[in-house]
């Protein structure tokens, strides 16, 4: 699947550092779920409202590799592009990198979509995958 990638900006705060002023592990999935979270709004979809339908979006795997650190102050772009759209999940492709380009983190990211109630496996609904099969073809 090809599509362009969505990039989201991320300024480093010292909330985000550890005592040495590196960013701390599990901050960067935070980081990146926010770009995920800010391209599905740039689509047109808010995941308040699904919540409304009993539909959510869950994070079922991430492979993660932490090639470089980010420091306090440092602004970042985290990207997004959607590698692989399935009936109910999907797998992203992302990265974080520096101003200069280097590339701090990678990760591909399986999302799943469930039903808020039972916690189970759902199809992404029609209206919700038409706009990202439009948006990753």
């Amino acid at each position: 699947m090809v599509n362009s990638e969505f990039s989201w900006p991320v300024r480093i705060y010292y909330e985000d550092t550890d005592a040495g002023g590196i960013v701390y592990n599990a901050n960067y999935l935070k980081f990146l779920e926010r770009a995920r979270t800010e391209w599905l709004r740039h689509l047109g979809i808010e995941q308040d409202l699904l919540l409304q339908l009993n539909v959510a979006f869950v994070v079922r795997h991430i492979d993660i590799e932490f090639r470089n650190a980010a420091r306090f102050n440092q602004l970042l772009a985290v990207s997004c592009r959607v590698a692989q759209l399935k009936r109910a999940s999907m797998v992203f492709s992302q990265e974080i990198a520096d101003e200069s380009g280097r590339t701090i983190v990678t990760a591909d990211v399986t999302i799943a979509c469930v039903n808020l109630s039972a916690m189970k496996p759902i199809a992404i609904p029609d209206d919700v995958s038409g706009v990202i099969a439009r948006a990753t073809s």
